[in-house]
């Protein structure tokens, strides 16, 4: 099977007093090999000195290459990661193109220079460098990620021992057998534990449940426990797109799978009694990608479990849900935890088309079918392709679609109609979800559909070849949050900010269940030992994993602090520096209902600085402050007396963000005061100074706005205050930022402030 890898460069513009220092770098990156052979190259293109004689830059680059290259031929060419072109060059017409008007550098496409990580995330977060922070967590060794999911295959790759030292002494779990499942066979080093959870199933239902063991019979909880601390796993792909290796986030962490959904039905009282068991157990970190919809705290399984799990300091990872982009839809807005959005990561899986003319241009695609090209046939507009009688008429061409209203009806027309191939002119924010093609498809930007329909009219007969297994990375910019991922604020726990972070979570590949199937091409299955797929559920175990690698590089930080040094070292800016993009608000900034803090960054996470701690007792006073009655308390917080202490009950809980309701009918400016504590957890002495940012109309103040610190673990306290009014429009969302800058210029500690006229109440 053909695979490609198409890795983007940045382009850079040399300041004129170092342009001789950039001719010698470029001479030192395109030197090609000593003998007369060809080589391939990614040449990098400076777009803007085309000429204007060109009516593209296609076009350009066919000539420029024409002239140095006669008969060459360009495989690839790039217009959105970068500007240029790859291309088989011999010795002499390397150096005939160097002399080229808007040749900027190239090198050779040497598999050795391309880091092949398939799920690719441990480089998008930089914990993968030399001397980073998966060498200084030993890779998550020792550290126990338990998950609560859909099961597991243990016969995965991702699962083996290999290398791996015996099970952690203080481990209690252990391996059950079941239907398919022998626990001798099933478990080892690597997944030390697999329960099963469905008393309440059957307590419930008449139901027969037909693999009653912990095998996963979905796929779901293969890949969300390989995305959090997976083995290596050389030779991974999806049909060829996103080949290399994949790993988890923590590749030396141990694995505890408690099955706790099923096929059948899933239960609350199964998922409590499965969190339940990972705290007995003695998991370090829980992963949790499931969550319940309209439910206060107190009728919430997970976060009764998970408070007790924060109480034995367990850190605990929850999906924030998959009902965006409006606001409010967020679940697992519990305190006490980790929320976790999902945003896009610097790769993108294409197809590339060429029109008879050569033109090519680059769509998004995951067809997994044979073969991977598509020889040219017939080209044909069908404006929205609506028509199933023009549509039948037309089944043997490549037919191009204006799917600007709807995208899914046009891809299931034409796989009604049984089309050869499709291309369709989309930028519908939900369209990651739609490169799962059956057929022959790509989906291409209107953007580029004058191009298309102009080569179309003016070619008496026009035709497209199209190329599939096409992986470019390295594509800016990214991240972006991605449109279903759920919003806040959160219907649990308004007056706390949610979601948390944003965290890797679109088209992320991992391990599946290989009886389970990926995909489907025309009426045939397809089965995979890997699969991609989108979701808050794919975030949550790469913030899971972050977890496992921060616990064992700090065993001594509770769970807020985890989740602190998590929030306050995310990073709000993307790849090109600007500020991250919400794809579902038409790619404006994000805000912090949508992204958290920001996008999780381990680097930093590793030494935050400051820290904002929360205890048991906290959480407590914050749910007398929600008129909570005892019962209720106790229900989340297990206390063991009757009474419940609420003495000091306040909504302002000491977490790391802010966020303010306004009433958009308020006739006068008001007022709402925030209290911060924060702990000294890097050198000392150190001095901070308030830096704030953004909510533009209100007036935000810190007090004390300086906090001097004489030694470690010394706690300082702040006020913020935010003044103003908020009027006439209904979820109106400001925010800006606090951030606690280090005189020392080591730590920046960064605080996300929402200010809203959206809906404050609770369930």
């Amino acid at each position: 099977m053909a695979v490609v890898v198409v890795v983007a460069l940045r382009r850079t513009a040399w300041p004129l007093p170092w342009l001789m220092m950039a001719l010698v770098w470029m001479a030192i990156a395109c030197v090609p090999a000593a003998s007369a052979e060809t080589a391939a190259y990614i040449v990098h293109m400076d777009k803007s000195a085309m000429p204007r004689a060109f009516s593209g830059h296609l076009r350009w680059y066919e000539s420029t290459l024409a002239a140095a290259a006669p008969g060459a031929d360009m495989f690839y060419v790039y217009d959105h990661a970068m500007h240029g072109f790859a291309a088989r060059l011999g010795t002499e017409e390397l150096e005939r193109l160097r002399r080229s008007r808007g040749f900027v550098s190239c090198y050779r496409d040497d598999a050795r220079a391309v880091r092949r990580d398939t799920t690719h995330t441990p480089e998008f977060l930089g914990v993968s460098a030399a001397g980073g922070l998966w060498e200084a967590a030993d890779y998550g060794d020792d550290v126990i990620v338990g998950v609560v999911d859909t099961g597991v295959w243990p016969e995965s790759a991702s699962f083996r021992d290999d290398g791996l030292p015996p099970v952690p002494a203080r481990w209690k779990g252990f391996c059950e057998s079941g239907t398919a499942f022998d626990a001798a066979k099933a478990c080892n080093r690597k997944l030390i534990g697999a329960r099963k959870f469905n008393k309440g199933l059957v307590a419930n239902t008449n139901v027969t449940i037909a693999i009653n063991s912990p095998r996963d019979t979905e796929g779901h909880g293969t890949h969300t426990s390989s995305t959090a601390a997976g083995s290596p796993v050389p030779g991974a792909s999806f049909f060829g797109y996103a080949p290399g290796t994949a790993r988890g986030m923590a590749p030396r962490a141990r694995v505890a799978m408690y099955k706790a959904l099923w096929d059948e039905g899933t239960y609350p009282s199964d998922i409590l009694a499965a969190i339940d068991q990972a705290i007995a157990d003695g998991v370090d970190v829980l992963s949790l990608s499931l969550g319940l919809d309209g439910v206060p705290l107190y009728q919430d399984p997970i976060a009764i479990g998970t408070f007790a799990a924060m109480q034995r300091g367990v850190f605990v990872a929850t999906s924030a849900g998959n009902e965006g982009p409006d606001l409010g839809f967020l679940h697992n807005g519990t305190p006490w935890t980790l929320t976790v959005a999902s945003g896009t990561v610097d790769r993108e899986f294409s197809g590339v088309v060429t029109l008879g003319d050569g033109t090519t241009v680059i769509g998004e695609s995951l067809y997994p079918g044979g073969p991977t090209s598509l020889a040219a046939t017939g080209l044909v507009f069908l404006g929205a392709c609506d028509n199933s009688t023009v549509l039948a008429k037309n089944r043997d061409k490549v037919v191009l679609c204006d799917a600007s209203d709807s995208l899914d009806s046009a891809i299931f027309g034409l796989q009604e109609a049984k089309v050869r191939a499709g291309i369709f002119l989309s930028n519908d924010s939900f369209r990651e979800l739609s490169e799962h093609f059956s057929f022959p498809g790509v989906i291409l930007s209107p953007q580029e559909g004058p191009l298309l329909l102009q080569y179309i009219r003016s070619s008496r007969a026009p035709r497209a070849a199209i190329k599939f297994e096409v992986t470019i990375l390295g594509t800016k910019p990214a991240p972006m949050v991605a449109t279903y991922s759920s919003r806040g604020p959160s219907g649990s726990c308004p007056t706390v900010l949610k979601p948390d972070v944003l965290a890797p979570g679109s088209l992320i590949l991992a391990s599946w269940a290989e009886n389970i199937s990926v995909a489907t091409v025309g009426s045939r299955s397809l089965y995979n030992r890997f699969n991609i797929i989108s979701g808050t559920s794919m975030a949550c175990p790469h913030a899971a994993g972050v977890a496992a690698l921060l616990r064992a590089v700090h065993p001594e930080w509770s769970p807020a602090a985890v989740r602190s040094a998590l929030m306050t070292t995310a990073s709000a800016v993307d790849n090109t520096f600007a500020s991250i993009k919400d794809m579902g608000r038409r790619n404006h900034p994000a805000t912090p209902l949508a992204m958290g803090s920001g996008h999780i960054d381990p680097v930093r996470a590793v030494d935050p600085g400051l820290v904002y701690e929360a205890a048991p007792e906290d959480y407590v006073k914050l749910m007398c402050a929600m008129n909570y009655t005892a019962a209720q308390i106790r229900t989340v917080a297990q206390s063991a007396s009757a009474a419940v202490d609420c003495t000091g009950a306040s909504l302002d809980l000491n977490y790391p963000s802010f966020i303010a309701f306004f009433d958009p009918s308020g006739t006068a400016a008001v007022e709402r005061t925030f209290t911060r504590t924060v702990t000294n957890v890097g050198g000392a002495p150190a001095s901070y100074s308030a830096k704030v940012l953004g909510l533009n109309g209100l007036t935000v103040t810190v007090v004390p706005d300086k906090l001097v610190f004489g030694g470690k673990n010394e706690k300082q306290k702040y006020t913020l205050v935010i003044r103003g009014q908020m009027k006439n429009k209904t979820d109106d969302v400001l925010h800006g930022s606090l951030t606690w800058v280090d005189a020392a210029g080591k730590y920046t500690v960064r605080s996300p402030i929402v200010a809203t006229t959206a809906s404050s109440v609770r369930f």
